[in-house]
């Protein structure tokens, strides 16, 4: 009986137990992610996290999920995880290129001539570009625009309507214009194309003092053994020019009083972007006339370094009896002793330091006699910056014979370019009689880039008066800091001066200041004017 109770009592107690214990209940899960669908059943009670770690799945980052990751799993939850990432690309894409109407002298008023093609350029744009599942959404420029290629404007070319007035003037006025060779003779108005396929580099350009004669250095795209070409062309009608010998020339001048004499200086190619590295050499050579052969030639200095900025070398200028030779380096200016084959410096000073890719020198003039060598020199610093950075350049006049060297115009500017006249003085008379004209800069210690008005003075200074521009207008300004270009040139009969002024030539008159205008298409450069 007794056993019976307690087997009752054993069956209803599991049986109770049984009752109580709570069912275990499967929740239904779907999780999308990398483009799959999946379905899972789930205990209760997990969380999102939790139910990603199970199912293998894990997480990035930058990874958005559906829902947040503590919260609890409910029966049929789509989670959805979208993958996110980031990466850079790099686009190119077109520069549109300009289009451009210029004047040119030598067309027709209003015809056109197609002077250059057009070409777009490209450039390279870089982003930081945010993806979500491989899809983009949103993108992010870095830095600005790299340009892989510059575009190439088209230029078309138009004939200039207006005309210069037919001024008389002796000797003869050539000058480059689009990069060949013009030349001016009897008046101001008879205009004539010595070239018209040549890509003059502006170098050399220099004319015979009769004006018989011109020799110009030309770029050359048939060869990467050299990086011009000089040529001679008589100023005769329908002449041709002549391929001379010498190659990679940076300076070159006809040595007066000897017809047929050339000294000139060469250089060597660059590497990389750089231009010409100059070997600060001296050669005199003889040549035919007709050929452009060369008869003889002789070594004055033998190539050097140059000193500091020699890269860059050195320019000459001839006196006007041929018997002394100037030239004008990055520190100073002086005379080539011919008899000894060595620089003879006149004047020294500190390089200017101009944080570019290009280096100052003085341009150089001979008074009529000689005996006077007037030049630019850079001057000391008003405060306490470097020699090197000074804003002030001095115009100065020094003695052939070494005896002195003075400034005669404090703070002219870097651009001064002085030029003695021709002898004024009377034939017969015993003393020469001349001016020294120069650019002053309105504001000398902007000198590099500002406006400069053209003064002229007596050969010690005296007396000065400015010529042109007239009040009120613009001044002059130099256009290519890497080029020792002329800027202006006296006529033999020191009745003019001729000056380039917003890249067009003009006639100045000495007595008067009357101011032609010779061409009307901004794109001339270096007068030169002889007999």
């Amino acid at each position: 009986m007794h056993v019976r109770i307690l087997m009752f009592i054993l069956a209803l107690s599991w049986l109770v137990a049984c009752r109580s214990a709570p069912e275990e209940v499967a929740l239904d899960v779907t999780i999308i992610v990398d483009g799959q669908e999946e379905s899972y059943s789930v205990s209760r009670g997990l969380s999102v996290d939790q139910v990603l770690a199970n199912a293998q799945i894990e997480l990035g980052p930058r990874d958005r999920v559906s829902h947040p990751l503590v919260s609890p799993v409910l029966d049929g939850m789509r989670i959805t995880v979208r993958r996110v990432s980031e990466t850079h690309v790099c686009e190119q894409e077109a520069i549109e290129f300009r289009r451009r109407r210029l004047p040119k002298e030598g067309l027709p008023a209003g015809e056109l001539q197609r002077g250059q093609t057009g070409k777009p350029g490209l450039r390279e744009i870089c982003y930081r570009v945010l993806l979500e599942d491989e899809v983009e959404v949103d993108r992010e420029q870095l830095g600005i625009p790299t340009t892989l290629q510059e575009p190439v404007d088209e230029i078309i070319f138009e004939g200039a309507a207006e005309r210069a007035q037919p001024i008389e003037i002796v000797g003869r006025l050539s000058y480059i214009n689009h990069q060949n060779a013009w030349t001016i003779s009897s008046n101001a108005a008879n205009k004539r194309a010595l070239t018209s396929a040549h890509k003059l580099d502006s170098l050399v350009f220099q004319q015979r003092r009769d004006g018989a004669y011109l020799i110009f250095t030309s770029e050359t795209d048939e060869t990467d053994e050299f990086f011009n070409e000089m040529w001679l062309i008589s100023t005769d009608d329908d002449a041709e020019a002549v391929r001379m010998t010498p190659t990679d020339v940076l300076a070159a001048d006809w040595r007066p009083r000897t017809g047929n004499k050339i000294a000139y200086s060469t250089g060597e190619r660059g590497s990389g972007a750089a231009g010409p590295r100059a070997l600060n050499n001296l050669w005199l050579m003889s040549i035919d006339l007709e050929s452009a052969r060369t008869l003889n030639i002789e070594e004055i200095l033998p190539e050097s370094d140059g000193g500091l900025y020699g890269w860059r070398g050195l320019t000459f200028t001839w006196s006007p009896a041929g018997d002394k030779l100037a030239w004008a380096r990055a520190d100073g200016f002086g005379l080539v002793d011919l008899e000894n084959r060595r620089l003879t410096p006149l004047a020294h000073y500190a390089v200017f330091h101009s944080a570019a890719d290009w280096v100052w020198l003085t341009a150089l003039s001979w008074s009529f006699d000689g005996q006077l060598l007037a030049g630019i020199a850079h001057g000391a610093p008003l405060g306490d910056e470097p020699a090197e950075t000074s804003s002030i350049f001095d115009v100065v006049v020094a003695g052939a014979d070494g005896s002195f060297s003075a400034p005669l115009s404090l703070a002219a500017g870097m651009w001064a370019a002085p030029a003695f006249s021709p002898d004024l003085s009377a034939r017969g008379a015993e003393f020469g009689h001349g001016y020294l004209a120069w650019l002053q800069a309105r504001e000398p210690q902007n000198s590099m880039t500002g406006d400069y008005d053209l003064i002229l003075a007596d050969r010690d200074g005296s007396n000065q008066r400015r010529l042109f521009p007239p009040p009120g207008q613009p001044g002059i300004r130099k256009r290519d800091f890497g080029q020792i270009d002329r800027q202006l040139a006296w006529s033999p009969d020191g009745r003019f001066i001729a000056l380039i002024y917003q890249g067009d030539l003009w006639l100045l008159e000495i007595e008067t200041a009357a101011a032609h205008q010779v061409t009307f298409d901004g794109a001339t450069s270096n007068p030169i004017w002889t007999n």
